[in-house]
Protein backbone atom coordinates (compact mmCIF):
# COMPACT_ATOMS: atom_id res chain seq x y z
CA UNK A 1 0.00 0.00 0.00
CA UNK A 2 1.33 3.46 -0.92
CA UNK A 3 2.06 5.65 2.06
CA UNK A 4 1.16 9.32 1.67
CA UNK A 5 4.13 11.53 2.62
CA UNK A 6 3.62 13.88 5.56
CA UNK A 7 2.67 17.49 4.99
CA UNK A 8 5.72 19.71 5.52
CA UNK A 9 5.42 22.81 7.71
CA UNK A 10 8.48 25.08 7.86
CA UNK A 11 8.87 27.61 10.69
CA UNK A 12 11.20 30.45 9.69
CA UNK A 13 13.55 30.85 12.67
CA UNK A 14 15.01 34.25 11.84
CA UNK A 15 17.36 35.63 14.54
CA UNK A 16 14.79 37.66 16.52
CA UNK A 17 11.85 35.28 16.08
CA UNK A 18 9.87 34.71 19.27
CA UNK A 19 11.05 31.43 20.77
CA UNK A 20 7.69 30.82 22.45
CA UNK A 21 6.01 30.88 19.04
CA UNK A 22 8.57 28.58 17.43
CA UNK A 23 8.33 25.99 20.21
CA UNK A 24 4.61 26.46 20.74
CA UNK A 25 3.74 26.06 17.06
CA UNK A 26 5.84 22.89 16.87
CA UNK A 27 4.12 21.47 19.97
CA UNK A 28 0.64 22.39 18.76
CA UNK A 29 1.15 20.77 15.37
CA UNK A 30 2.66 17.72 17.10
CA UNK A 31 -0.51 17.28 19.18
CA UNK A 32 -2.66 17.64 16.06
CA UNK A 33 -0.51 15.08 14.25
CA UNK A 34 -0.94 12.53 17.05
CA UNK A 35 -4.69 13.09 17.33
CA UNK A 36 -5.08 12.80 13.58
CA UNK A 37 -3.07 9.56 13.45
CA UNK A 38 -5.13 8.14 16.31
CA UNK A 39 -8.33 8.91 14.40
CA UNK A 40 -6.97 7.40 11.19
CA UNK A 41 -5.23 4.44 12.82
CA UNK A 42 -1.95 5.42 11.17
CA UNK A 43 1.55 4.97 12.55
CA UNK A 44 3.29 7.28 10.08
CA UNK A 45 3.19 11.03 10.78
CA UNK A 46 0.75 13.17 8.81
CA UNK A 47 2.54 16.43 9.64
CA UNK A 48 6.27 17.11 9.63
CA UNK A 49 7.24 20.36 11.33
CA UNK A 50 10.72 21.84 11.14
CA UNK A 51 12.16 25.06 12.50
CA UNK A 52 14.86 26.28 10.13
CA UNK A 53 17.17 29.27 10.36
CA UNK A 54 18.00 31.54 7.44
CA UNK A 55 21.17 29.67 6.51
CA UNK A 56 19.31 26.37 6.41
CA UNK A 57 16.51 27.85 4.35
CA UNK A 58 18.72 29.57 1.81
CA UNK A 59 21.08 26.60 1.67
CA UNK A 60 24.17 28.41 2.87
CA UNK A 61 26.64 26.19 4.73
CA UNK A 62 29.79 27.15 6.67
CA UNK A 63 32.04 26.05 3.77
CA UNK A 64 30.23 28.39 1.37
CA UNK A 65 28.39 25.73 -0.59
CA UNK A 66 24.69 26.04 -1.32
CA UNK A 67 21.80 23.64 -1.54
CA UNK A 68 19.74 21.95 1.12
CA UNK A 69 18.63 18.46 0.26
CA UNK A 70 16.49 18.19 3.39
CA UNK A 71 14.35 21.20 2.46
CA UNK A 72 11.33 20.43 0.26
CA UNK A 73 10.99 22.49 -2.91
CA UNK A 74 7.50 23.62 -1.94
CA UNK A 75 6.50 22.88 1.68
CA UNK A 76 2.81 22.62 2.41
CA UNK A 77 3.04 25.62 4.73
CA UNK A 78 5.67 28.24 5.55
CA UNK A 79 5.14 30.30 8.72
CA UNK A 80 6.93 33.55 9.58
CA UNK A 81 6.57 33.84 13.37
CA UNK A 82 6.30 37.02 15.45
CA UNK A 83 9.10 38.94 17.08
CA UNK A 84 9.26 41.01 20.25
CA UNK A 85 11.91 43.30 18.73
CA UNK A 86 10.98 43.20 15.05
CA UNK A 87 12.06 41.00 12.12
CA UNK A 88 15.21 41.67 10.11
CA UNK A 89 15.03 44.53 7.63
CA UNK A 90 13.78 43.10 4.32
CA UNK A 91 16.76 44.45 2.39
CA UNK A 92 19.09 42.34 4.56
CA UNK A 93 17.41 39.02 3.67
CA UNK A 94 16.91 39.02 -0.13
CA UNK A 95 17.50 35.27 -0.37
CA UNK A 96 14.72 34.59 2.14
CA UNK A 97 12.29 36.80 0.22
CA UNK A 98 13.18 35.05 -3.03
CA UNK A 99 12.67 31.66 -1.35
CA UNK A 100 9.26 32.71 -0.03
CA UNK A 101 8.21 33.81 -3.52
CA UNK A 102 9.43 30.51 -4.96
CA UNK A 103 7.51 28.52 -2.34
CA UNK A 104 4.34 30.45 -3.10
CA UNK A 105 4.80 29.88 -6.82
CA UNK A 106 5.25 26.18 -6.10
CA UNK A 107 1.96 25.98 -4.19
CA UNK A 108 2.96 26.57 -0.57
CA UNK A 109 0.59 28.29 1.84
CA UNK A 110 2.40 31.29 3.34
CA UNK A 111 1.50 32.57 6.80
CA UNK A 112 2.77 35.28 9.12
CA UNK A 113 2.19 36.35 12.71
CA UNK A 114 2.26 39.95 13.94
CA UNK A 115 5.55 41.62 12.87
CA UNK A 116 6.28 38.66 10.60
CA UNK A 117 3.83 40.24 8.16
CA UNK A 118 6.44 42.90 7.39
CA UNK A 119 8.69 40.21 5.88
CA UNK A 120 5.80 38.65 4.00
CA UNK A 121 4.78 42.08 2.70
CA UNK A 122 8.30 42.69 1.41
CA UNK A 123 7.92 39.79 -1.04
CA UNK A 124 5.25 41.76 -2.91
CA UNK A 125 2.85 38.84 -2.63
CA UNK A 126 0.43 40.80 -0.43
CA UNK A 127 0.03 43.69 -2.87
CA UNK A 128 -3.65 44.29 -3.56
CA UNK A 129 -4.69 41.73 -0.98
CA UNK A 130 -6.15 41.92 2.55
CA UNK A 131 -3.88 41.37 5.54
CA UNK A 132 -3.57 42.15 9.21
CA UNK A 133 -0.83 42.68 11.77
CA UNK A 134 -0.65 43.84 15.37
CA UNK A 135 -3.00 46.80 15.78
CA UNK A 136 -0.16 49.04 16.98
CA UNK A 137 1.91 48.37 13.83
CA UNK A 138 -0.91 48.62 11.28
CA UNK A 139 -0.29 52.25 10.33
CA UNK A 140 3.43 51.63 9.92
CA UNK A 141 2.80 48.59 7.74
CA UNK A 142 0.32 50.52 5.61
CA UNK A 143 2.78 53.37 5.14
CA UNK A 144 5.59 51.00 4.16
CA UNK A 145 3.41 48.90 1.84
CA UNK A 146 0.51 51.08 0.61
CA UNK A 147 -0.66 48.49 -1.92
CA UNK A 148 -1.81 46.13 0.85
CA UNK A 149 -5.37 46.36 2.20
CA UNK A 150 -4.61 46.43 5.93
CA UNK A 151 -7.48 45.59 8.28
CA UNK A 152 -6.25 46.13 11.87
CA UNK A 153 -9.62 45.08 13.32
CA UNK A 154 -9.25 41.50 12.18
CA UNK A 155 -7.17 39.09 14.22
CA UNK A 156 -6.92 36.55 11.41
CA UNK A 157 -7.17 37.06 7.65
CA UNK A 158 -7.39 33.83 5.68
CA UNK A 159 -6.99 34.72 2.02
CA UNK A 160 -6.61 31.16 0.81
CA UNK A 161 -2.95 30.77 -0.07
CA UNK A 162 -1.80 33.51 2.34
CA UNK A 163 -2.80 33.89 5.99
CA UNK A 164 -1.90 36.70 8.37
CA UNK A 165 -2.69 37.05 12.08
CA UNK A 166 -2.38 40.12 14.25
CA UNK A 167 -1.34 39.67 17.86
CA UNK A 168 2.04 38.54 19.17
CA UNK A 169 0.34 35.67 20.98
CA UNK A 170 -2.15 34.86 18.22
CA UNK A 171 -0.06 32.05 16.76
CA UNK A 172 -2.40 29.41 18.29
CA UNK A 173 -5.23 30.92 16.22
CA UNK A 174 -3.11 30.56 13.08
CA UNK A 175 -2.10 27.00 13.94
CA UNK A 176 -5.69 25.90 14.58
CA UNK A 177 -6.87 27.46 11.31
CA UNK A 178 -4.10 25.64 9.43
CA UNK A 179 -4.93 22.38 11.19
CA UNK A 180 -8.54 22.84 10.11
CA UNK A 181 -7.37 23.43 6.54
CA UNK A 182 -4.91 20.53 6.46
CA UNK A 183 -6.53 17.89 8.68
CA UNK A 184 -10.18 18.93 8.92
CA UNK A 185 -12.42 20.66 11.47
CA UNK A 186 -12.81 17.59 13.68
CA UNK A 187 -9.06 17.36 14.33
CA UNK A 188 -8.88 21.13 14.87
CA UNK A 189 -11.62 21.05 17.52
CA UNK A 190 -10.14 17.99 19.18
CA UNK A 191 -6.73 19.71 19.31
CA UNK A 192 -8.26 22.84 20.84
CA UNK A 193 -10.11 20.81 23.46
CA UNK A 194 -7.02 18.76 24.29
CA UNK A 195 -4.94 21.90 24.85
CA UNK A 196 -7.78 23.81 26.55
CA UNK A 197 -7.64 26.69 24.08
CA UNK A 198 -10.43 28.36 22.15
CA UNK A 199 -11.02 27.75 18.43
CA UNK A 200 -9.56 30.48 16.16
CA UNK A 201 -10.60 34.03 16.98
CA UNK A 202 -11.22 36.56 14.23
CA UNK A 203 -11.22 39.99 15.87
CA UNK A 204 -8.63 42.08 17.68
CA UNK A 205 -10.69 45.21 18.20
CA UNK A 206 -11.19 44.39 21.89
CA UNK A 207 -7.40 44.41 22.36
CA UNK A 208 -6.73 47.65 20.52
CA UNK A 209 -6.29 50.97 22.30
CA UNK A 210 -6.93 54.31 20.63
CA UNK A 211 -3.62 56.15 20.23
CA UNK A 212 -4.33 59.47 18.46
CA UNK A 213 -1.65 61.10 16.35
CA UNK A 214 -0.30 64.13 18.21
CA UNK A 215 2.83 64.70 16.11
CA UNK A 216 1.23 65.92 12.88
CA UNK A 217 2.48 69.50 13.30
CA UNK A 218 -0.87 71.30 13.00
CA UNK A 219 -1.02 73.38 16.20
CA UNK A 220 -4.63 74.42 15.71
CA UNK A 221 -5.81 70.81 15.48
CA UNK A 222 -3.54 69.82 18.37
CA UNK A 223 -5.23 72.53 20.47
CA UNK A 224 -8.61 70.92 19.75
CA UNK A 225 -7.25 67.46 20.56
CA UNK A 226 -5.93 68.67 23.92
CA UNK A 227 -9.22 70.42 24.69
CA UNK A 228 -11.16 67.22 24.04
CA UNK A 229 -9.32 65.64 26.98
CA UNK A 230 -10.70 68.23 29.43
CA UNK A 231 -13.86 68.02 31.53
CA UNK A 232 -15.65 70.90 29.70
CA UNK A 233 -15.40 68.85 26.50
CA UNK A 234 -17.28 65.84 27.88
CA UNK A 235 -20.40 66.71 25.90
CA UNK A 236 -18.53 68.28 22.99
CA UNK A 237 -20.00 68.44 19.51
CA UNK A 238 -18.32 68.96 16.17
CA UNK A 239 -19.64 72.53 16.26
CA UNK A 240 -17.84 73.05 19.61
CA UNK A 241 -14.62 71.65 18.15
CA UNK A 242 -14.90 74.01 15.18
CA UNK A 243 -15.42 76.95 17.51
CA UNK A 244 -12.36 76.06 19.60
CA UNK A 245 -10.25 75.84 16.44
CA UNK A 246 -11.23 79.32 15.29
CA UNK A 247 -11.41 78.03 11.73
CA UNK A 248 -14.19 78.08 9.16
CA UNK A 249 -16.06 74.75 9.34
CA UNK A 250 -14.96 73.33 5.99
CA UNK A 251 -11.35 74.28 6.68
CA UNK A 252 -11.51 72.72 10.13
CA UNK A 253 -12.98 69.46 8.82
CA UNK A 254 -10.33 69.22 6.11
CA UNK A 255 -7.40 69.99 8.40
CA UNK A 256 -8.65 67.72 11.18
CA UNK A 257 -8.91 64.74 8.84
CA UNK A 258 -5.51 65.46 7.31
CA UNK A 259 -3.91 65.57 10.78
CA UNK A 260 -5.67 62.60 12.40
CA UNK A 261 -6.93 60.43 9.52
CA UNK A 262 -10.35 60.57 11.22
CA UNK A 263 -13.37 62.83 10.95
CA UNK A 264 -13.99 64.93 14.08
CA UNK A 265 -17.05 62.82 14.92
CA UNK A 266 -15.18 59.54 14.54
CA UNK A 267 -12.30 60.90 16.64
CA UNK A 268 -14.74 61.95 19.36
CA UNK A 269 -16.36 58.52 19.33
CA UNK A 270 -12.99 56.81 19.69
CA UNK A 271 -12.08 59.02 22.66
CA UNK A 272 -15.40 58.35 24.39
CA UNK A 273 -15.32 54.61 23.83
CA UNK A 274 -11.72 54.45 25.06
CA UNK A 275 -12.76 56.21 28.27
CA UNK A 276 -15.81 53.95 28.58
CA UNK A 277 -13.61 50.93 28.10
CA UNK A 278 -11.36 52.09 30.94
CA UNK A 279 -14.38 52.54 33.24
CA UNK A 280 -15.66 49.07 32.34
CA UNK A 281 -12.28 47.61 33.26
CA UNK A 282 -11.61 49.52 36.46
CA UNK A 283 -15.02 50.25 38.03
CA UNK A 284 -18.33 48.56 38.73
CA UNK A 285 -20.39 51.54 37.57
CA UNK A 286 -23.64 50.63 35.76
CA UNK A 287 -23.53 50.97 32.00
CA UNK A 288 -26.01 53.85 32.02
CA UNK A 289 -23.74 55.86 34.30
CA UNK A 290 -20.65 55.01 32.25
CA UNK A 291 -22.44 56.21 29.13
CA UNK A 292 -23.22 59.52 30.85
CA UNK A 293 -19.66 59.87 32.19
CA UNK A 294 -18.16 59.62 28.71
CA UNK A 295 -20.59 62.05 27.10
CA UNK A 296 -23.60 60.02 25.92
CA UNK A 297 -27.04 61.05 27.14
CA UNK A 298 -28.46 57.87 25.60
CA UNK A 299 -26.93 54.63 26.87
CA UNK A 300 -28.28 52.89 23.77
CA UNK A 301 -26.06 55.06 21.58
CA UNK A 302 -23.07 54.18 23.78
CA UNK A 303 -23.81 50.46 23.44
CA UNK A 304 -24.21 50.72 19.66
CA UNK A 305 -20.98 52.64 19.08
CA UNK A 306 -19.03 50.54 21.59
CA UNK A 307 -20.12 47.36 19.82
CA UNK A 308 -19.13 48.75 16.42
CA UNK A 309 -15.69 49.89 17.54
CA UNK A 310 -14.86 47.06 19.94
CA UNK A 311 -16.49 44.12 18.20
CA UNK A 312 -18.70 43.16 21.16
CA UNK A 313 -21.28 44.80 23.45
CA UNK A 314 -19.97 46.58 26.57
CA UNK A 315 -21.61 44.05 28.90
CA UNK A 316 -19.82 41.18 27.13
CA UNK A 317 -16.55 43.10 27.22
CA UNK A 318 -16.89 43.67 30.97
CA UNK A 319 -17.64 39.98 31.59
CA UNK A 320 -14.56 38.98 29.59
CA UNK A 321 -12.12 41.46 31.07
CA UNK A 322 -13.52 41.95 34.58
CA UNK A 323 -15.81 39.19 35.88
CA UNK A 324 -16.33 41.09 39.14
CA UNK A 325 -18.30 43.71 37.26
CA UNK A 326 -21.00 41.34 36.04
CA UNK A 327 -23.45 42.21 38.77
CA UNK A 328 -23.66 45.91 37.84
CA UNK A 329 -24.86 45.69 34.21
Amino acid sequence: MNRQPPLDIILVAYPTAQKAALYGLADLFSVADKLSRDRLGKAAPVLRVRSMDLDQITGRSPDGTTGNASLPDAPSVVIIPPSLTGPPAPETVPDLLAWLRACHEGGSILASVCAGTFLLAATGLLDGRPATTHWSAAARLQQAFPAIRIDPDRLLVDDGDILTVGGIMSWPDLALRLIERLLGPAVMLETARYLLIDPPRHDQRQYRHFAPNLTHGDRVILKVQHWLRTEPARNATVADMTLISGLEERTFLRRFYKATSLTPLAYLQHLRIEKGRDLLETTSLPLDQIAWEVGYQDSGAFRKIFTRLMGQPPADYRRRISPAGESRQ
